[in-house]
């Protein structure tokens, strides 16, 4: 089981808004190798959200000083709305992601509901489907958890990664490949700002300080690159190098 609001909520305090549209965010450097799986994965997601019905539905790529063929392969995606810029900073590139998805959208910030994943990601087809059903049920933070792809791990590290994540245990840990936010929650604590790393854990923590609600769950968990060497200084890369590399 997952976390719920009642580990998070004042007793009685009022739902906010259903989400009405739905905005992810895929801020790209130079991932023309995993791009392509990440917006496909995405894209069943959103089959199955809009299916259910009831949410309208925008993906925003931020291809930020790409200098391989990204932004070719985002141009595959005919469902996705890219933005380009040259800051070379993940900080900075999610802020543009979103503010071109609210620019792209009438509906109120109350009942807008912002995901964001990464290039080097693959989210579940429920992905969408369990953040939306979180965040009706009155969360305004989702922190999902995020697993290494056992592809890119030996057996023994894998193994190790496994036995200290507990299924239905989520650790809260914050991570930009599978987080989602209230739009009027996220302008409240001021959005993104530039950062090369740690911006996802960051904006987590003005949440915390406006009082949003921020749920951790584990139903929503996103298969992520288990490289130890990452577009960031240190990253999920990093913990992983710092974790597995002597397993």
């Amino acid at each position: 089981m997952s976390a719920t609001l009642a580990d998070v909520t004042v007793p009685d305090a009022p739902l906010p808004a259903r989400v009405a549209h739905v905005a992810v965010v895929v801020p790209v450097r130079d991932e023309e190798l995993l791009l392509g799986r990440c917006l496909t994965s995405v894209a069943a997601a959103r089959a199955v959200l809009l299916a259910r019905g009831g949410c309208t539905l925008d993906v925003v790529v931020v291809l930020d000083a790409c200098r391989d063929a990204s932004a070719q392969v985002a141009a595959r995606h005919d469902d996705v709305h890219v933005v380009t810029l040259d800051a070379g900073d993940v900080g900075a590139a999610r802020a543009a992601g979103v503010r071109a998805a609210l620019a792209r959208t009438s509906a109120d910030p109350a009942s807008t509901w912002l995901t964001c994943t990464d290039a080097d990601s693959a989210v579940g087809a429920d992905w969408l489907v369990e953040h939306v059903d979180l965040a009706d049920a009155g969360a305004d933070v989702v922190v999902g958890t995020v697993h290494p792809d056992p592809a890119d791990l030996t057996a023994a590290q894998w193994h190790a990664w496994r036995a200290t994540h507990e299924p239905g245990r989520p650790n809260g840990h914050v991570h930009g490949a599978n987080l989602g936010v209230r739009a009027s929650a996220y302008l409240r604590a001021g959005g993104f700002t530039p950062a090369a790393e740690h911006e996802d854990v960051d904006l987590v923590a003005r949440l915390r300080g406006t009082g949003a609600r921020v749920v951790a769950s584990d139903a929503v968990d996103v298969r992520t690159s288990g490289r130890p060497v990452g577009r960031t200084p240190g990253g999920y890369a990093g913990h992983l190098r710092a974790t597995l590399l002597r397993v």
